[in-house]
């Protein structure tokens, strides 16, 4: 690996930090979900897992090393890295409908993120079915919080960000229109 592809996943995990601290305070609302799709769609799987892993334990020195936070980043970030990577790929009519596909997959996945930590969560914490439930109830307003969420951020940004992401890419490696 070179060092401007260790400098660019370095800058872009700690742009990842930064905006999920800016708005840890408010349960579901986060820009990590737009950040990490257009760095992926413009860059590709391997710096996307990379910056997925990096960001998901670096997180965990601001907000705790819990288990289940643990696996489900884990789990979920690089697998989110590939998805969008792959539609990074795609060749696309306009861009409205780029901007369609990358807002229904970002939502899709914020459904699985939420049934992902419904799962993970319980086992690990050994809760029982009615503990289990409880859990799975609580976070359904969080993750309707975080559906409206990702629609607006995604649906109104995502286009801008992937075209300075885009000239990024350009800047970092000459040659590589997307």
């Amino acid at each position: 690996m070179k060092a401007r592809d260790v400098a660019l996943i370095a800058t872009q995990t700690a742009l990842l930090i930064a905006v999920q601290f800016a708005l840890s305070f408010v349960a579901g609302i986060e820009l990590v979900t737009l950040f990490l799709a257009a760095f992926c769609f413009a860059f590709g799987y391997k710096k996307g897992i990379i910056t997925a892993i990096a960001f998901s334990l670096l997180r965990c020195l601001l907000f705790g090393f819990f288990p289940t936070v643990i696996v489900l980043y884990l789990v979920y970030y690089p697998l989110y890295s590939v998805v969008l990577a792959f539609l990074g790929k795609l060749p696309y009519k306009n861009d409205a409908l780029k901007l369609a596909c990358v807002t229904a997959v970002c939502l899709v996945l914020t459904v699985c993120f939420t049934m992902l930590d419904n799962l993970i969560a319980p086992l690990i914490m050994g809760m029982k079915e009615k503990a289990w439930r409880a859990y799975f109830a609580a976070s359904l307003p969080v993750m309707a919080a975080h559906l409206v969420n990702v629609a607006a951020t995604v649906g109104i940004l995502f286009l801008p960000l992937l075209k300075i992401t885009v000239n990024l890419k350009e800047d970092f490696f000459p040659g590589t229109r997307s």
